[in-house]
C-alpha cells in the first residue's frame, strides 16, 4: 500500500523540496486570485457585464478564498519549521478549509464564465437597438467591439482565477492528506513532509 511506503520516501529528503514548492505555489495562487479579485472590483464594465461580476463580488470569494489559501500555506510553513502535533492538526484544518473554499470558488467561477455569453448577446442587442440622433436604428459592427473586448477581458480574468482555484484545490487536498499521514504516523519526531537530511 502506498501509505505504508510514504514515510520512508520522505526520510530520504526529496520530499522537502517538493513540499516547499507546493506551499509556495499555494501562497502564490492565493495572491494571484486576490489581486485579480481586486482588479475586478475596481474595474467598471457595461451594465450587462456588471450583473455577471456582481454575483462573484457579492459572494466575496475573490477576497475570502485567497485569504484561506494564503493562511493554509502560512500554516504549512510554520508546521515545517516547528513540528508539533497541534500545528499539524491546524495545518490540516487550514488545508481542508482551503479545499472547501476552492470548491466553492470553482462553482462560482464556472457559473460566471457560463454567464458571459448571454451577457455578450444582451450587450450586442443593446448596442444595435440604440437610436441615432435622427432616431433611426442602424447597425454598425464597430459599436459592438467594446462588448467583445469586455467579454474577452472578463473571460481571461475569470479563466485565470479558475485555473489558480483548481490548482489550489488539488494542492490543498494533497497537503491535507499528507498532514493526515503525518498526524497518524508511527514515527514520532520524524517529519513526514520535511524529510531529514
Amino acid at each position: 500500500m502506498i501509505f505504508l511506503k510514504l514515510p520512508e520516501v520522505y526520510r530520504k529528503g526529496s520530499a522537502g523540496t517538493f513540499h516547499k514548492s507546493t506551499i509556495t505555489i499555494q501562497i502564490l495562487c492565493g495572491i494571484k486570485v486576490l489581486s485579480l479579485g481586486i482588479i475586478l472590483a475596481s474595474a467598471s464594465f457595461s451594465p450587462n457585464f456588471s450583473q455577471v461580476i456582481s454575483t462573484l463580488l457579492k459572494s466575496a470569494y475573490p477576497f475570502i478564498g485567497p485569504l484561506c489559501f494564503i493562511i493554509a500555506g502560512s500554516l504549512s510553513i510554520t508546521t515545517e519549521k516547528r513540528l508539533t502535533m497541534s500545528l499539524v492538526h491546524s495545518s490540516q484544518a487550514g488545508s481542508i478549509l482551503s479545499a472547501l473554499s476552492a470548491l466553492v470558488g470553482f462553482i462560482l467561477l464556472s457559473v460566471n464564465l457560463a454567464a458571459l455569453n448571454p451577457a455578450l448577446l444582451q450587450c450586442e442587442l443593446d448596442k444595435n437597438n440604440t437610436p441615432t440622433r435622427s432616431y433611426f436604428y442602424h447597425y454598425d459592427p464597430i459599436d459592438t467591439t467594446d462588448c467583445y473586448i469586455a467579454k474577452a477581458s472578463l473571460a481571461g480574468t475569470l479563466s485565470l482565477m479558475l485555473i489558480c482555484t483548481v490548482l489550489e484545490f488539488c494542492l490543498a487536498v494533497l497537503t491535507s492528506v499528507l498532514r493526515w499521514i503525518q498526524a497518524h504516523s508511527d514515527f514520532s519526531g520524524v517529519s513526514v513532509l520535511a524529510g531529514l537530511t
